[in-house]
């Protein structure tokens, strides 16, 4: 008996002291400053991870916009078939995408009907981003349509998010914000992404950085070899009729934002409006390279001491030697740096350029370090919007806090009046067991690394109920077995015994709920079955174990008859 009373009060010294190093003992090497009050209490904020409703910051839900991904994919596709029949020696009378609420077609108008279905069969295998399975194809004489199926849209919709995560994640993670909540939100097929910053007050940079696509090409411009002056038009009208009034698929009118140029009559361009382009150029589609070959960007300034700053680009093996290609075969010709759909500068080539390149304009040290950074981490597939954003003030937060905490303490202080007055001194071994309890919950909850918010408190306050009631169970089961005529000895031992399985069965019941709550749950419904389930945890080994530990150790001290029982 000694033995074994000896074994289970080293185990329980083991896990108290580990435990209350994990909560109040510091990461780092300690000094006497962390010991004191103000030291244990900066510790515990390092610690333990308060979530946005506890510390404050920001919370936005975005959607992505798979519409417009999906309208990018079919247009790209588009010149992809145009481009393939070209080279394969086809003749197409006309390419085009048809984009409408919720379909995505490419119609294929041939000028030879006997060839429809040859073709129908061959340019989907030749084109880099036509995935035959995703689409539906007909043919009826000279036309050939291929729609994207319906399962299509769901994965490529699926695809696009998934995508949108992991680049919001590489951008957050590189401005530093610390421990922010980045996951899916709202039904299936929403396509929201919640993001939650704590301590973020001001989000706005932030959130510029997030929706800034960066989505970078390098194109050939439509214009007369250098020297001319490249070919500029001062609206996109008249670049439009330049095209003949229809703009194909393999150009593209874009507008060139660098700098004053020439129109290419040699006239200036007219007056224009604040934030109204400078010119239009028309460039040709599809890109050279676009930003999923680039290797690194960073921001640089333009020259020594000067304020104005450019980015550097470097590109992926692949990428440099295409681009070398393309280069050294269009010596003299214009090419455009083309960022979110503007042309940001158009230099001429004079050489053949490998693996790197520059792009140039008015930008500040901040603007230039985002857009570097938007550049490394890739440029998002579609188009974020916020639907909903709110701002937690720290002011609040530990107000929360203090509600919180006051509750708990409110709720502990009841519960231990009332154990001790209604069963004396084996409420004691209930306190005891209770606050070790709480330990093992905090300690659990910076092991895993969990969040502790306001539901999450009301978690644990839940969980110092179900803790009392277990307490209740075994307390009422050894009175039981004691007025049948047992001794105290076999009271004990049958009481813990036989209220163990009750215990068990309304501990599982209980996780398996908050489990489902974890599993469906968002946000503060997630944060409060995490603590409610690590709080039972720590209660089957807090209520039974040490319980019965303190009980062993009561009796142990006593004749080896003994008759009474403080309960």
């Amino acid at each position: 008996m000694k033995k074994n009373l000896l074994q289970r009060i080293i185990i329980i010294a083991i896990v108290t002291l580990v435990s209350l190093w994990i909560v109040v003992g510091p990461r780092h090497r300690p000094t006497a400053k962390d010991f004191t009050a103000q030291g244990v209490n900066n510790t515990l904020r390092e610690n333990i991870r308060l979530g946005l409703d506890l510390k404050g910051g920001s919370h936005l839900v975005m959607q992505v916009k798979v519409a417009d991904y999906l309208k990018s994919l079919t247009e790209n596709v588009a010149v992809g078939v145009q481009d393939a029949a070209r080279a394969q020696g086809y003749d197409l009378k006309e390419v085009r995408p048809e984009v409408s609420e919720d379909t995505y077609r490419v119609v294929v108008e041939v000028n030879d009907n006997s060839k429809a279905n040859e073709i129908r069969n061959q340019l989907p295998g030749r084109v880099s981003d036509f995935d035959a399975s995703a689409w539906e194809s007909s043919a009826s004489g000279n036309r050939i349509t291929w729609e994207m199926t319906g399962r299509a849209k769901e994965v490529l919709g699926e695809r696009a998010v998934d995508d949108a995560l992991r680049i919001i994640e590489t951008r957050i993670n590189a401005v530093g914000v610390a421990e922010p909540t980045i996951q899916r939100h709202g039904a299936a097929n929403s396509h929201q992404i919640l993001l939650q910053m704590p301590g973020i007050q001001d989000p706005e940079r932030v959130k510029a950085l997030i929706v800034g696509q960066s989505k970078l090409e390098l194109m050939k411009v439509i214009s007369p070899p250098n020297p001319s002056p490249i070919m500029t038009y001062p609206t996109e009208e008249a670049a439009t009729q330049s095209l003949g009034g229809q703009v194909p698929t393999n150009r593209r009118v874009l507008a060139y934002d660098e700098r004053e140029e020439p129109t290419a009559a040699g006239q200036p361009p007219a007056p224009k409006k604040p934030g109204e382009p400078n010119s239009w150029v028309v460039v040709e589609a599809p890109a050279v390279i676009n930003g999923s070959e680039l290797r690194d960007a960073s921001a640089v300034p333009q020259s020594q001491g000067d304020e104005s700053y450019i980015i550097n680009f470097a590109l992926k093996p692949t990428g440099a030697q295409k681009f070398g290609t393309w280069t050294a075969a269009n010596v003299g010709q214009y090419m455009a740096v083309v960022l979110d759909d503007k042309v940001r500068s158009a230099p001429f080539i004079k050489g053949q350029i490998s693996d790197s390149g520059q792009i140039t304009g008015s930008f500040t040290k901040a603007s230039s370090e985002d857009l570097a950074l938007t550049l490394r981490s890739g440029a998002l597939p579609a188009r974020l919007v916020y639907l909903e954003e709110r701002t937690v003030g720290p002011s609040l937060g530990q107000d929360s806090i203090r509600a919180g905490v006051t509750a708990s303490l409110v709720d502990l202080l009841l519960v231990v009046l009332f154990m001790v007055f209604y069963y004396r001194g084996a409420g004691v071994n209930a306190v005891i067991a209770l606050l070790l309890n709480m330990l093992l919950t905090l300690a659990a909850l910076v092991v895993f690394d969990a969040t502790l918010t306001l539901p999450g408190i009301a978690g644990i306050i839940l969980s110092i109920g179900m803790a009392v009631d277990s307490n209740v169970l075994i307390f009422e089961r050894i009175r039981e077995e004691w007025r049948t005529g047992k001794t105290v000895a076999s009271s004990v031992e049958q009481g813990f015994a036989r209220a163990f399985t009750t215990i068990i069965d309304t501990h599982v019941t209980t996780i398996v709920a908050a489990l489902f709550l974890f599993v469906f749950g968002t946000g503060p419904i997630r944060g409060f079955a995490v603590t409610l389930v690590l709080s039972l945890l720590a209660n089957l080994f807090s209520a039974v174990y040490v319980s019965r530990t303190i009980f062993i150790w009561v009796l142990s001290r006593r004749s080896h008859r003994a008759e009474t029982l403080s309960i």
